[in-house]
């Protein structure tokens, strides 16, 4: 009963601190959706081409909200794939900060915001590429906000409400999953599964990548302190990391229908996350 009391509290505070950008997130799409204009889709066409080295930058921010914030945007077809998975590859969640309070770690905090910057926007500029190739020879039907409404009841409602009903709904979805995540994590113990997945073997990068698909926000946390502690190489902290999208990952599966869309976004997170990692162990021996 303890154990249970204690995740309990701990994903109330992880939940709680996500609202806000929820929210943010949702008040923003219904804005655009209920006063949008044919000037404002063309700006924000135009601007995409910027979103992959914007969305590096500020992904990188140590808060996972932007990644729901991403997440949402791209199931209202705001930002683009490869805008989406810039924010998630540079998105370290507390993994900042933890170098931040250990001293002596100021070469080890450049090397991370470098590399995780410019993973980030070239995987961004490259996925952007591919599909602006892809989709000139196969065109689709582009996504919009208001198909994030299809069947919720909410086409009527105003702005604020809507956005609070979306808020509410998601929040306990993630709020759910959340709780079933830690207590399994509390009972099995992360630091002990990622010791033993991720020994002194070629394969570290696939390993700590795996570790960073899991969403939560915990997971980069236990990444960092591992590689402080000489478990695992920066290589693999940062595959590790890249692929740490925090709770992005279960907002896109949520919100965006399109659930091949979805495996997409997560198989190549994890591939270029995992590529990173092995090119960097590679170059630093």
């Amino acid at each position: 009963m303890e154990i249970i009391i204690s995740v309990l509290q701990d994903t109330v505070l992880d939940c709680l601190k996500m609202l806000p950008f929820l929210f943010a997130a949702f008040l923003l799409l219904e804005t655009l959706e209920h006063h949008t204009s044919e000037k404002m889709n063309h700006a924000l066409a135009k601007a995409g081409n910027w979103g992959p080295l914007v969305g590096a930058v500020l992904g990188f921010v140590p808060q996972c909200g932007f990644s729901i914030m991403a997440s949402d945007f791209f199931a209202g077809g705001v930002i683009s794939m490869g805008t989406l998975l810039s924010v998630y590859l540079s998105t370290s969640d507390e993994a900042l900060v933890i170098l931040i309070t250990n001293p002596g770690h100021l070469q080890d905090i450049l090397r991370l915001v470098i590399c995780k910057i410019i993973i980030g926007a070239a995987a961004g500029y490259l996925v952007l590429l591919s599909e602006t190739l892809i989709h000139k020879k196969h065109p689709e039907k582009k996504k919009e906000i208001k198909d994030l409404c299809k069947n919720c009841g909410c086409e009527e409602e105003g702005i604020l409400r809507s956005a609070l009903r979306h808020t509410v709904q998601v929040f306990t979805y993630l709020f759910i999953i959340t709780f079933l995540l830690n207590l399994l994590l509390s009972g099995i113990g992360f630091e002990k599964v990622s010791g033993i997945l991720l020994s002194d073997t070629i394969f570290q990068p696939f390993l700590a990548a795996l570790i960073g698909l899991i969403p939560n926000c915990g997971a980069s946390v236990v990444l960092t302190q591992l590689y402080l502690d000489g478990i695992i190489s920066f290589g693999s902290v940062i595959s590790g990391l890249s692929a740490s999208a925090g709770l992005g990952l279960i907002v896109l599966f949520r919100m965006n229908r399109h659930l091949k869309e979805n495996m997409k976004v997560l198989g190549l997170l994890y591939g270029i996350s995992v590529i990173s990692g092995v090119i960097l162990q590679a170059m630093m021996g």
